[in-house]
């Protein structure tokens, strides 16, 4: 069976709202999306439409190159998931780009999540939410708790995520390498450091790393 991988894609963009969030989950990361690249270049949640409005929100293809997350931390998790589950997730999305408008930001169900009560609302998310509701809707569970209660934090410390880089979205090699902004030793050094996230030892892996350093020099 051919496996692919998803990436959950947590973020703390530092804007006025999400310090508001972080003030009732206590959580460092307060914003999920999912992407189907390492490159995050396509990538979905369900959050601001405006990024000077945090208040009209709904469905989104988020782009990681706005001002929105211009100085972002963020923890990028991959996800194991067969060839079946993957275009499954795609098609889904496509469903919902399709009629998007029919699809809101669930911001009555932010207030659930810090009272501890289930609200749920047709076609209405919030970013975690919308994140293990797709992924549960293809038979990828990754949170033992309902699903309108779903915290980026709860998606931070699921068993079946393998986090591979944590640090300042700028810093992320493959989106460094990707804008060609990287010097050959940033992108050296930030290469290392994603091994490291990965905790790969093969040869192999190293081997492919050297290469994209020596060619990029």
């Amino acid at each position: 069976m051919i496996n692919k991988q998803v990436y959950i894609f947590l973020t703390d963009t530092g804007t006025l709202f999400t310090r508001m969030i972080k003030l009732f989950t206590k959580s460092t990361l307060n914003h999920a999306s999912i992407a189907f690249d390492e490159e995050l270049q396509e990538m979905y949640s369900f959050g601001r439409k405006n990024v000077k409005n945090p208040f009209i929100g709904g469905f989104v293809r988020e782009d990681i190159h706005t001002e929105l997350f211009k100085e972002a931390k963020c923890a990028i998790y991959s996800c194991s998931v067969s060839e079946f589950e993957y275009y499954q997730l795609k098609r889904n999305i496509k469903k919902i780009e399709l009629s998007e408008q029919d699809y809101k930001y669930n911001l009555i169900g932010l207030l659930g999540v810090v009272l501890n009560i289930e609200i749920v609302r047709k076609n209405a998310f919030f970013c975690s939410q919308f994140v293990a509701t797709l992924l549960s809707n293809n038979g990828i569970s990754l949170v033992d708790k309902p699903l309108s209660l779903v915290t980026p934090q709860d998606l931070r410390e699921a068993k079946q995520l393998k986090l591979i880089y944590e640090g300042d979205l700028d810093s992320y090699p493959a989106v460094k390498l990707k804008k060609g902004k990287s010097t050959p030793q940033s992108y050296l050094d930030n290469t290392v450091n994603y091994l490291m996230t990965k905790k790969s030892q093969t040869k192999a892996t190293f081997l492919t790393a050297y290469h994209k350093v020596k060619a990029f020099m």
